[in-house]
């Protein structure tokens, strides 16, 4: 979701550079998670957004009906912080709810913009949570704007309430489709009304959504961790461009959109999903198992160890190992017990952060050849640290290899990126690359070889089945925003900030 500039009412302090092994790296900005029918509405949600927490840690909200009210917690902070309180679930009375978990980006996070967002219409009430980004918010929310709207938030997702709300269809659910056909870009939606559960996903299916089934009641998730943590069964996929509708008389199940070929997102089965999801028919661990295959079939080296960058390294460095023959070695230890806010007094203990988060395996690596695994590379600020950090330990070698392919483009799809300039491998070779890591050798994972590892023989340029414009620059939908802003490069930052 688009963000619009920043207001200084409600916005959280910025949090102290806390040294994390990945500050350089991509971020996924939210998941999204329904219920419909269920009397522990609230509670349910809480779990489902806690095992959501990987797609965003800035801020959770829920929203609740209970037969006649509506009742909505948004709050800063991680889903535990607030929903693991008895008295905050009590206060979300209902058999229906719709929750969301969101990550911020440049600047503080501020606490309108937490999501679920909630209106009330002509129709009665509605709440939405948005999973993605809307290539063309910015332009919608000036068109709205200068017709009279008065925006309550800064995000792109208030977009979509305004257009629902001004549609003059007869039927709810005709109106929500008549919004969603002005609107261009990624996104998954769990909506929620008076009388209904709503998900949606854009007509290439670039952000994921799936159905469940827990107790006799629907259940709408970003991933199928979020239904396996609640003891829910899959069901299925929502289908690209689907508009599914769940209320007291049952389901329904609206095409509204010309069929295309689908176009996941890359960078789900790469980074942004847990390794125990299952998204569009695919282990994710299993395939980043298989990115570490390839990535040792294309880039093998003479070395003692495979080491893995925890956690996101973890499935690819196996994979690589399996491969390979070397063994696997965690070289790098995680400290899970250093949070955001621990306390940096001098520049000095912040440049060390790094160890406060990681630290090496001295035994494992001293002496030794390494290969470090990595997903991706976006600044390599963070990875050079981490090479440092190897050859400090003792490391008579470390050979960096990414299983991604260079990240040459910035994402408008809900991904946070830096802009061209920013992106390390848009504006170096490899070798410079490697030299400004500090590694002996760098390699990445093909564009092709990361096409083997989802199971096809390779990139169709005329015809590709993921959405991979980061490596490519072949973005699957008009950039509508970013053709009107490229007169004005001081609003092109905005057009990367989502939810």
């Amino acid at each position: 979701m688009t963000l619009i500039g920043s207001s200084s009412d409600d916005a959280a302090p910025p949090a102290p550079d806390d040294g994390h092994l990945h500050d350089d790296t991509l971020r996924e900005k939210c998941g999204v998670f329904g219920i419909f029918g269920h009397s522990e509405a609230a509670a349910i949600t809480a779990l489902g957004l806690h095992a959501l927490q990987h797609r965003g840690q800035e801020a959770a909200g829920i929203v609740t009906f209970d037969g006649s009210r509506f009742h909505s917690e948004r709050r800063l902070g991680l889903v535990g912080d607030t929903f693991s309180r008895a008295d905050v679930i009590a206060r979300l009375p209902g058999d229906s709810a719709a929750g969301h978990v969101r990550y911020s980006t440049t600047g503080g996070t501020i606490l309108r913009n937490v999501q679920p967002l909630f209106a009330e219409l002509n129709a009665g009430g509605f709440a939405v949570g948005h999973n993605g980004n809307l290539t063309n918010g910015l332009t919608l929310r000036r068109e709205l704007v200068r017709d009279g709207a008065m925006m309550q938030s800064t995000t792109d997702t208030e977009v979509i309430l305004h257009l629902v709300a001004r549609s003059r269809r007869a039927r709810f659910i005709e109106r929500f489709i008549e919004a969603l056909r002005a609107i261009e870009g990624a996104y998954s939606l769990v909506a929620l009304t008076n009388k209904k559960l709503i998900g949606a996903r854009d007509p290439l299916g670039i952000r994921p959504l799936v159905l469940g089934e827990f107790e006799g009641s629907p259940v709408l998730a970003s991933e199928t961790c979020a239904l396996d943590i609640i003891g829910a069964k899959y069901v299925r996929d929502i289908e690209p461009g689907e508009v599914i509708v769940f209320d007291e008389h049952g389901t329904e199940s609206h095409k509204p959109f010309p069929p295309m070929p689908p176009r996941p997102c890359i960078f789900e089965y790469i980074y942004f999903a847990r390794p125990d999801s299952i998204v569009g028919g695919r282990s994710v661990y299993a395939v980043r198992k298989a990115m570490g295959a390839e990535l040792a079939r294309e880039s093998h080296v003479e070395a003692d160890v495979v080491v893995p960058v925890p956690d996101s390294g973890v499935p690819a460095a196996l994979g690589y190992s399996q491969t390979s023959g070397l063994p696997y070695e965690l070289g790098i230890i995680r400290n899970h017990y250093v949070g955001r806010t621990f306390i940096q007094p001098t520049q000095s203990v912040r440049e060390s952060g790094v160890r406060m988060k990681h630290s090496a395996n001295r035994t494992a690596i001293e002496g030794k050849r390494i290969v470090l695994i990595d997903d991706s590379l976006v600044r390599g600020t963070t990875s050079r640290k981490i090479v440092k950090m190897m050859r400090d330990a003792g490391a008579r070698e470390v050979h960096f290899r990414l299983a991604s392919p260079p990240i040459t483009h910035p994402d408008y799809y809900g991904i946070d990126t830096p802009d061209r300039a920013g992106l390390l491998a848009a504006t170096h070779t490899l070798e410079e690359m490697r030299a400004i890591i500090g590694a002996d050798t760098l390699a990445f994972l093909s564009v092709d070889g990361i096409y083997r590892a989802m199971g096809e023989p390779g990139r169709d340029p005329a015809r590709p089945k993921f959405t991979d414009h980061c490596f490519t620059g072949d973005y699957p939908t008009p950039l509508t925003d970013l053709a009107h802003t490229e007169a004005q490069p001081h609003q092109l930052s905005l057009l990367a900030e989502a939810s």
